[in-house]
């Protein structure tokens, strides 16, 4: 997936084949050349149900789940992270969310935020994650 210099880079999107991918007309994820950029994940089956309502411990290892499903499609792997961005819905959640992002990427340590929102995508959704990855770092 590499370019010429006067060639544009190839883009690569990555669906995971949500109805809200379609509707809103977005990516699960983007990627270009070695690259990749992850939307914005909740905790939420494939039916868009979410699950552990409430407990952003549970929830940020669920979105790290299609967070590595979305990864492996672009030919990345969660060690690739560079940078996190941590959305969560009121301050008495980023404790178990850090102590889940911290167990889910140990040594990996990417630039991180993390930022109070006032409301995320799901009834009991708590926390959603975006991350982007550089393949072979």
């Amino acid at each position: 997936m590499t370019s010429h210099p006067n060639t544009p880079p190839e883009r690569q999107h990555i669906s995971s084949g949500t109805v809200w991918e379609e509707e809103v007309g977005y990516s699960r994820a983007v990627r270009v050349d070695q690259l990749v950029f992850v939307t914005g994940t909740v905790g939420a089956d494939a039916k868009g149900n979410i699950l552990s309502p409430g407990d952003g411990y549970a929830q940020t290892k669920h979105a790290f789940a299609k967070i590595d499903d979305a990864l492996a499609a672009a030919g990345a792997t969660r060690s690739d992270i560079v940078r996190t961005r941590i959305y969560i819905t009121h301050m008495n959640h980023a404790a178990d969310v850090g102590r889940a992002h911290k167990e889910l990427l140990g040594d990996v340590r990417p630039a991180t935020t993390m930022v109070v929102v006032s409301e995320l995508w799901g009834d009991g959704s708590v926390v959603e994650i975006e991350v982007d990855a550089v393949i072979g770092t």
